[in-house]
């Protein structure tokens, strides 16, 4: 085996050499996605380039050439998961669309009343959400595995979960927040002494591990290709070759057809009966490329380094005293989640942003777990063997000044009463934006403002003045004045929430019904330079605040 070369392998990821803010960026968000190495680009654009037809239906020279690239495509992957036949081999969307595939094609006709779904709390909601329609389609219920104080599925409590009346056991191979390796081998065992299929989702760990479908012996395994350095929008449902053949597809359309006559349609013969449609062709060759890349790193000992790389950024952290890993023990792979003494998980990761760091924060669709621990989110950093050891330090750094605040510090005496933000503030926020240089300098003046937002009283803060659609919790409540004009107070457990509100709330305080709907709040935010630089998710939290004050105000 070949010694890992971290060097020689971030060199083949061009987005690595990315700057932020005359920053390099440092990725620390792999478990959502992964960076792409210029191999696989090169595949990509290649098809387009030089063999662009679709598959299987016509008999031109294009065809053939795509065909053979996208069924070889299939060859590859059967052998680096280990199934047994090329007909157990389902190309879909991702590892959302395959437990949904699941769930209504097995689910639908084989699952009753009184049948039981098995889950466990560690579940991405991709592996819940789908098992819970098939439940109220069928009848059948959810049952939950605990999980243990490391944050893995409990062997003690398999044989209490999963009873006689179990039908599917469900569960991830490695949670995407806790990052712990599920006991997979006795969850398999104990659903096949009860008869009950097992669906693996195995999204995060075909980047970490070699899986072997095989020896796992499971009936049902899937995951997503954009995980493991490919691109999106393909994915991978490996099941059981039987299973497949009994099952009925839930979509429909050309190719997944034998026959059709306006009395009667045949299916196809498997994999295609369940591959509706032309399919993501260049995505799927452009895979192949990516799993071939992937086992030559594991031939390269890529799991050593990323060990070490792991065990790095887990003893550093050990040594602030303010985070707080949301389960006890050193994860299996490198993916930390932990809150943080007095700072919003969603402050700290738009901190680290401002420092070109990119991490995670919020539920991590895994809201089942965080209300089984009690928390409202974390921050979750998860790295991938391209990050080093010198952006681990800059990462401890960086957090170690911002759990600190001296990059915030504002006197107390600064404190602003809600309902006093008016035109004028709204005057004083676009001066400050104008001598902002850059995303940093913004963001800490929203920081600056946040913590100036004097807080609303906590019996204020109800389901009455709840904003919908914040994606931290968020509160709004007004007044109207004998002029018609609305004073809107607002608060958020989040600084940078808090920042935005006092943004919003200098647009709208003050103003008549009339006068709010006329005014372009699009524009204001464009002057500042705010939306260009929000999350997708913070964006349409600040969207949710102002149809919250347009809806008060009709």
């Amino acid at each position: 085996m070949n010694c890992f070369n971290v060097v020689a392998f971030r060199q083949q990821f061009p987005l690595l050499k990315k700057t932020l803010a005359d920053m390099p960026l440092v990725y620390f968000d792999n478990a959502a996605t992964t960076q792409k190495p210029q191999s696989m680009l090169d595949c990509l654009q290649s098809y387009y380039c030089q063999s662009n037809a679709n598959v299987h239906r016509a008999s031109h020279a294009l065809s053939a050439q795509s065909t053979v690239a996208f069924e070889q495509a299939r060859k590859i992957v059967k052998n680096f998961i280990g199934a047994s036949a090329i007909q157990e081999i389902i190309w879909t969307k991702g590892a959302t669309e395959s437990a949904n595939l699941i769930a209504q094609s097995w689910g639908r006709e084989n699952l009753s009343v009184g049948d039981e779904i098995v889950l466990s709390y560690a579940e991405h909601h991709a592996n819940i959400v789908p098992w819970q329609i098939v439940a109220e389609q069928t009848g059948a219920v959810i049952k939950v595995l605990p999980l243990d104080k490391n944050g893995r599925i409990d062997v003690n409590q398999l044989a209490n979960v999963i009873t006689e009346k179990a039908k599917a056991v469900c569960i991830a191979h490695i949670s995407n927040v806790l990052g712990r390796i599920n006991p997979v081998e006795s969850v398999i065992a104990r659903a096949k002494q009860v008869g009950a299929i097992t669906v693996i989702d195995g999204a995060q760990a075909v980047a970490h591990q070699m899986i072997d479908v095989s020896k796992l012996d499971c009936d049902f395994y899937f995951f997503s290709a954009h995980k493991m350095y490919g691109p999106t929008g393909v994915g991978v449902l490996y099941g059981r070759q039987s299973l497949l053949e009994s099952m009925v597809p839930y979509q429909a359309g050309g190719e997944m057809i034998k026959t059709v006559s306006f009395e009667k349609t045949t299916y196809n013969s498997l994999p295609f009966k369940f591959e509706p449609g032309t399919p993501n062709i260049a995505g799927v060759i452009a895979f192949a490329n990516a799993v071939d890349f992937l086992r030559q790193q594991h031939d390269n000992n890529i799991g050593e380094y990323e060990q070490k790389l792991l065990s790095y950024c887990y003893q550093e952290l050990l040594t602030i005293n303010e985070v707080n890993f949301i389960v006890a023990d050193r994860p299996d792979i490198p993916v930390f989640s932990f809150t943080v003494d007095n700072h919003h998980n969603h402050d700290i990761s738009a901190a680290l942003d401002t420092y070109g760091i990119a991490v995670r924060s919020g539920h991590h669709c895994a809201m089942p777990l965080m209300t089984y621990l009690n928390i409202s989110g974390c921050t979750r950093v998860s790295l991938a063997p391209y990050n080093t050891f010198a952006e681990v330090d800059y990462f401890i750094t960086s957090l170690k000044k911002i759990i600190s605040g001296e990059s915030y510090d504002t006197p107390e005496e600064q404190l602003i009463e809600p309902d006093k933000i008016t035109q004028i503030e709204s005057d004083k926020i676009k001066a400050l934006f104008a001598n902002a240089t850059g995303w940093d300098s913004r963001h800490r003046e929203i920081m600056l403002l946040g913590k100036q937002l004097m807080r609303m009283p906590k019996e204020q803060r109800n389901e009455q003045t709840l904003i919908s659609g914040c994606e931290s919790q968020a509160w709004l409540s007004y007044t109207v004045n004998e002029q018609g004009e609305f004073s809107f107070t607002a608060d958020s457990d989040a600084k940078v929430i808090r920042g935005l509100l006092v943004i919003v709330l200098a647009a709208y305080n003050g103003k008549t019904s009339q006068q709010i709907r006329d005014f372009d709040i699009n524009d204001y935010f464009d002057s500042l330079g705010l939306l260009q630089h929000l999350s997708p998710s913070r964006g349409n939290g600040l969207n949710a605040i102002v149809d919250k004050i347009l809806r008060l105000a009709q």
